[in-house]
Formats: C-alpha cells, sequence, structure tokens
C-alpha cells in the first residue's frame, strides 16, 4: 500500500499532440481515485504513465514516496487490470492467475495458496481448470483481477475494466469491485468513461477534457458544486438541463430571471456568490431533471410535452421550452402507475419551476461556475484547433504466447 504523487505530468506525442496537460494529484494511502472522462480525454494515458507503458514527457511521479518516471514496470510495484483482460489463451484460469508468481520465483506451495485465496475471493475456484475461452465476460474479468490480488502490489491500475460487459455484467462487477476493495484494502486507480461508475466507486472523482483536468472531488462535490458548465453536464443521468437567463443582484440577495420567472436564490449560494464577488449578469442557468418539478398554478416557465419515457420508479418527461429539449424527472407512485397517470401525452401544456438551492450559474464565455472566485493564475486551457488528441482507449492487446507479464518480467 501507497501514496501516489503526480506533479505537472505531461505527455505530448510526436512533439504536436498534448495528450495530457499539467496532470497534479496527491493519492492517499488505500484511496479509490477515478479518473473519468469523454474519449481522448488522456484519462488512459495518464493511467499508463503510472504504469510504465507510457514514458513521461515533463513532469514527475512518485509512489511510496520513490521517484519512478524512469523505473519499469516490473519494479514499480503496481498491477494493472486491462480492458480487454489480457489472459493467455493457451493458459488454464490457474496457470494464469498464477503466471507471474512463477516468473518471480515463488515456491509452489505459496502460488497455490495465493492462487485459491484469490480465486476464493473473486468466486471462480470451481473456474480454475478452465481456459479463457470457455468463460463469459464477466468470469474473464474476474480472472484477470485475480492475476492482479495474487501480486498484492501497492496500487492497482484498472483501465475501463467493465467496458466490455452488458449492462447487467457491469452492475454485478460494480459491486464486486467494491467489495475486492474492502477486502485487499490497497491503493486504486480507476479510469472510466461511464460516469455511474464514477460515481458509485470512487473515494474522489478527476474528471477530464482535452487532456487537463476539470475538477477533483468527491462523489457529492462534483454532483452538488461543479466547477464548470462541463463538469455539470457531463455529471449526472439524465444531463442537467441549461438555460440562458439572468442574474439579478439586489443588495446582498440573489435571483435568476427565465421566461418572466424569478427565482431567489439559497441562502449557501449566496454566500457563495458574494464572496466570489458574482454581479448581476446573462449567466448560462442549470438545473438538473430531477430538482425541477411541474406546477399547477400560473406561474412557472410554459411548455409542451415532446414525449414521455416511462423509467419504472420515475417518468422521463421530455418538454419544448425555452427554444430548447428539457428533461423533468418525475417519480411515480404505486398508485398512479396502476391507474396508468404516469405519463402525459404529446403536446399537453405544463408548466414546471425550481428551488433556489437547485439553480447553478454559469459564465457563458468560459462556463465557469460563478460560485466560485476566478483563479489568479487560471488553469491553461487546450488549444480548440490542431490536430486531434491521439485516441486514448487503446487496449493494451493479449500478450502472445511468447511474450510475459509486463509487470513482472
Amino acid at each position: 500500500m501507497a501514496e501516489l504523487s503526480l506533479r505537472n505530468v505531461k505527455k505530448i506525442y510526436d512533439n504536436t499532440v498534448v495528450a495530457v496537460q499539467s496532470f497534479n494529484l496527491e493519492i492517499a494511502d488505500k484511496e479509490f481515485i477515478v479518473l473519468v472522462g469523454p474519449s481522448g480525454c488522456g484519462k488512459s494515458t495518464t493511467l499508463r504513465m503510472v504504469a510504465g507503458l507510457e514514458a513521461i514527457t515533463e513532469g514527475e511521479i512518485y509512489i511510496g514516496g520513490r521517484k519512478v518516471n524512469t523505473v519499469p514496470p516490473k519494479d514499480r510495484d503496481i498491477a494493472m487490470v486491462f480492458q480487454n483482460y489480457a489472459l493467455y489463451p493457451h493458459m488454464t484460469v490457474y496457470d494464469n492467475i498464477a503466471y507471474g508468481l512463477r516468473l518471480r520465483k515463488f515456491p509452489k506451495r505459496v502460488i497455490d495458496q495465493k492462487v485459491r485465496e484469490a480465486a476464493e475471493i473473486l468466486d471462480i475456484t470451481e473456474l480454475l481448470k478452465r481456459k479463457p475461452k470457455a468463460l463469459s465476460g464477466g468470469q474473464r474479468q474476474r480472472v484477470a483481477i485475480g492475476r492482479a490480488i495474487v501480486r498484492e502490489p501497492q496500487v492497482f491500475l484498472m483501465d475501463e475494466p467493465l467496458s466490455n460487459l452488458d449492462a447487467k455484467l457491469r452492475n454485478q462487477m460494480r459491486s464486486e469491485i467494491l467489495k475486492l476493495r474492502q477486502k485487499v484494502n490497497t491503493t486504486f486507480i480507476y479510469v472510466t468513461h461511464d460516469q455511474t461508475e464514477a460515481m458509485t466507486l470512487g473515494d474522489r472523482i478527476v474528471i477530464m477534457r482535452d487532456g487537463f483536468v476539470q475538477q477533483v472531488g468527491t462523489p457529492q462535490e462534483v454532483f452538488h458544486h461543479p466547477a464548470n458548465l462541463f463538469v455539470a453536464c457531463f455529471i449526472g443521468s439524465p444531463q442537467m438541463n441549461t438555460f440562458d437567463a439572468r442574474l439579478v443582484r439586489e443588495g446582498e440577495r440573489y435571483w435568476v430571471e427565465l421566461e418572466g420567472m424569478r427565482v431567489e436564490l439559497s441562502a449557501e449560494k449566496r454566500a457563495r456568490l458574494l464572496a466570489a464577488g458574482a454581479a448581476s449578469q446573462p449567466v448560462v442557468l442549470g438545473v438538473r431533471p430531477e430538482h425541477i418539478s411541474l406546477t399547477d398554478g400560473g406561474d412557472g416557465v410554459s411548455a409542451a410535452v415532446d414525449v414521455s419515457e416511462m423509467m419504472g420508479s420515475a417518468v422521463h418527461i421530455h418538454v419544448d421550452a425555452c427554444g430548447r429539449d428539457v428533461v423533468i424527472v418525475v417519480p411515480v407512485s404505486e398508485e398512479s402507475a396502476e391507474r396508468g397517470e404516469d405519463t402525459l401525452r404529446s403536446g399537453t401544456p405544463v408548466r414546471f419551476t425550481f428551488r433556489g438551492s437547485a439553480a447553478h450559474v454559469f459564465d457563458p464565455e468560459t462556463g465557469r461556475n460563478l460560485e466560485y472566485p476566478v483563479r489568479e493564475e487560471p488553469e491553461e486551457r487546450a488549444p480548440e484547433s490542431g490536430p486531434p488528441a491521439r485516441e486514448e482507449t487503446e487496449g493494451f492487446p493479449p500478450p502472445p504466447e511468447d511474450v510475459g507479464d509486463p509487470f513482472t518480467e
């Protein structure tokens, strides 16, 4: 177990394409960190630099207080679970899990004990004599995780390990990873493009875009207090609704004005905006679908129903309002569902409103959350034009029969 430190880490390909820019992060011992963002944002490249599979262009990486910039993967005391499992097809499950230990010349008795302990943790004991081709995707992923567990590394690295599984298996494996974390109790760095995985697994989430870190925080922090418009729209499902609105300051009180409706912001938001020195100005207003409510009165924003999606415990109502599609999540009671009152017909006129505590206001030009002051040294932005970033979701191909594990050889 160890803490990690990434200091001003940068990765440039061919002296032109910036894949990761000025990445700084301190990871505590036994912390579960999730790197999340859209394809091409640099998250897998960052993980591969920690693993030693990609050379660092600039910056420093420390594992357990030791600088590892030039240390080969096998000497970093880390274990990595790849997106495509990277299992040896000609070996049994037992031999795949034991392979790294055999390369390190562990006694047969110790190898057998470690393999069977890992198999028991992952509930794959009955699969030890099978070969990978006889396993399902979820079982293969468990074997890949088992191969990492037996090494008892300081750090676990996981590169989109659930992306090849169907929805049901992904949910099941998320639970298994949480249980695994409690059992092995070590440091995890987990890469995903799925914000649901990030929110359910991480102690802290690192949200990336175009090679830059947008925000680092707990799942609650990034959901309730997004640093900018990108984070606000990326985290949360369905995506946050946005509107062109106006922020109005009168003394020490703030309102947002939208289509003739005026909503006063909560005391907490008022204090943040005052501390940041926010003035009256046009804003991008953000409100999450679950925080919007339909109203029967004359107040509220007028809209027309486009379509209703029944999602079981809630209905996602898409309405046309303010010249854009707006999603409203309406909880469904058992009684109303039985009576068939859970959907609205297309074209039905409705009105909606929201509480001041649920409103987020962003700068229309920079996307910055106005509740936070402008940084004295603004974070460098990725260029809007130029060559596209290299695809960073490339999986590490399964090693052929004559090639060993890069973390053990």
